[in-house]
């Protein structure tokens, strides 16, 4: 199952009580404080593994504790530290403060870490205070309480190109046809419920990964339907994939479809109107001539938006398109490289193995 969202409640050790203690032994007449300091108390550590998939774990484990700081003891003897509290989640997770909305980090990369409540620190013993004109304090510290707060995590799906489209217009097809991805397949709107992802190779240098979120429809970024859930899973993305039903019953038609997409992007973040894109007409087989349709070929023009002509049932079309999408990824991770992402430069159009050109 797959859980990209949780809810959780973290609290930090308290810090071990300074032990109040004088010396007491056979022979020793007045002996000096000897309290030992109490230990810190644990902190709650949030931390990106690879090999964590989901926060489904999380739903099931909704209150984390660390352990509290012992208290310090006679004969200068401290207490030990309170266990840490080690929580694990997916690369990708952003961590937000539940009842501000602060975002505490972004863990994008692997074994990246965060603090989120720090431990108490353990209160001093009566010895700490001892001093050449003060031989006799009376007096130790208790610990400090620890933090507690509630936590939201969101994951966020790390790919290289993001695959949208309106229910039923073939993003399951083309996952299964350019990636070793099984995704469930079928002839009927909303077959895709949870984000999917494939690994696309080109060659033995060349990869990169694609994420195929359920399909949008007009007003998902409003709560409807189910693809809004899953629209952050395509803000950290390189480029995004177009991709269209042109066949003869789509409904509604091609260009209409991108227009409601780009809608819906933009009114869940306004950074993703200014991510590289490509637009991709899909079922062309079922098209007399496999002729793009001319509304969407003017909608691209107007856009400067590469349109290709796909279909995801014969294989038609893939090469140029998976060939354009790798141009982009190298562009973007090398100006990540250099440590400024650059947009990429958006690729020529490309021709169905029919010679239809997009533009």
């Amino acid at each position: 199952m797959f859980v990209d969202q949780a809810k959780i409640y973290v609290r930090s050790g308290h810090g071990g009580a300074g032990a109040l203690s004088f010396r007491h032994e056979r022979g020793v007449i007045r002996g000096g404080p000897d309290g030992g300091n109490g230990g810190h108390g644990g902190d709650v550590v949030v931390v990106a593994l690879p090999k964590v998939a989901t926060l489904i774990a999380l739903r099931y484990r909704q209150h984390q504790y660390a352990g509290n700081g012992e208290p310090g003891q006679g004969r200068n003897r401290s207490g030990h530290g309170g266990a840490h509290c080690i929580i694990e989640v997916p690369v990708g997770t952003v961590v937000r403060n539940e009842e501000t909305g602060a975002v505490i980090a972004d863990l994008a990369e692997p074994e990246a870490r965060v603090v989120v409540a720090h431990g108490g620190r353990g209160g001093k013993g009566n010895a700490h205070f001892k001093s050449a004109t003060f031989r006799t304090p009376r007096f130790s510290q208790p610990g400090e309480e620890g933090e507690e707060l509630t936590l939201r995590l969101d994951l966020k799906l790390l790919a290289d190109v993001g695959l949208v489209g309106l229910p039923n217009a073939g993003k399951s097809t083309l996952l299964s046809r350019i990636s070793h991805a099984e995704p469930k397949i079928a002839d009927y709107p909303f077959t895709t419920l949870q984000p999917q992802l494939g690994v696309v190779e080109l060659d033995t240098t060349r990869d990169f990964v694609v994420a195929d979120i359920p399909g949008l429809i007009e007003g998902a970024s409003e709560g409807a339907g189910l693809g809004h859930r899953f629209l952050r899973h395509v803000e950290r993305t390189a480029t995004l994939l177009f991709l269209l039903d042109a066949g003869p019953w789509a409904d509604p038609d091609a260009a209409t479809a991108l227009t409601i997409l780009e809608g819906e992007l933009a009114a869940h973040a306004t950074e993703l109107t200014t991510k590289p894109r490509l637009v991709v007409a899909n079922k062309l087989d079922l098209v007399e001539g496999g002729a793009l349709p001319a509304a969407l070929v003017a909608a691209c023009a107007a856009r400067s938006v590469p349109l290709f002509p796909l279909s995801c049932a014969t294989g038609a079309g893939l090469a140029p398109l998976l060939e354009a999408l790798w141009e982009q990824v190298a562009r973007h991770r090398q100006g990540v490289a250099a440590g400024a992402a650059t947009p990429p430069a958006q690729p020529p159009a490309a021709t169905l193995d029919d010679g239809q050109t997009g533009s």
